[in-house]
């Protein structure tokens, strides 16, 4: 972690970093706490979570189906409607779009003819500063053995395109970052024919 040396645009607007620390870290997050002299306002402590970026899957079969996942989360103690994702924190060096592939493999068995990239956001900019990449897979397989991490309880839920879009856009695709990667993709799922099909 650089402290002083990043956050360039900060500078620009008058925000100086004058010391970073990190109170707590594990394999997934490191805890960061910057002492920041805002110019005209004084000095304020920033804490946030340093996390490596992150990708998020949008399966789709040949014959049109996302394959969504519901998958228990520990921290909101409920099953939670998503598309298969990871970190890269384990990766390192790993291409983002090798990863995205990994993780089809891990999360639902799942290999692909073709992945691309279609974009990238903030899932949570004001406490995280990780960046979520969004990949649609291809000419999805699914039917290979998953190798999940023992804390991952998943179903694989293969669903018409044109109603996991749907499912985003009414909150039952209740995980925000799930739903952001599933609207992002609605161009290409449309350029691919996929929301024409019944």
């Amino acid at each position: 972690m650089s402290g002083k040396a990043d956050k360039p645009l900060g500078r620009t607007l008058g925000w100086r970093v004058a010391t970073t620390r990190q109170p707590f870290a594990t394999p997934w997050i490191t805890l960061r706490q910057d002492d920041v002299q805002i110019d005209g306002h004084g000095q304020i402590t920033y804490t946030y979570l340093h996390q490596s970026p992150a990708v998020y899957v949008v399966p789709v079969t040949s014959d049109g189906q996302v394959v969504l996942i519901r998958q228990y989360r520990y921290p909101v103690d409920d099953w939670c409607l998503e598309v298969p994702a990871g970190g890269s924190h384990d990766r390192p060096g790993v291409a983002l779009k090798d990863v995205a592939r990994q993780e089809l493999r891990e999360e639902i068995g799942a290999r692909c003819g073709a992945i691309e990239r279609v974009g990238s956001f903030y899932s949570s900019n004001t406490h995280s500063d990780q960046e979520s990449h969004v990949f649609l897979a291809l000419k999805v397989e699914l039917g290979g053995k998953p190798a999940r991490e023992g804390t991952e309880r998943i179903e694989i839920l293969p669903t018409p395109a044109r109603e996991a879009l749907e499912l985003a856009r009414t909150g039952r695709v209740s995980d925000g970052a799930s739903a952001l990667a599933l609207l992002l993709c609605e161009d290409l799922l449309r350029r691919y024919g996929y929301l024409d099909r019944a």
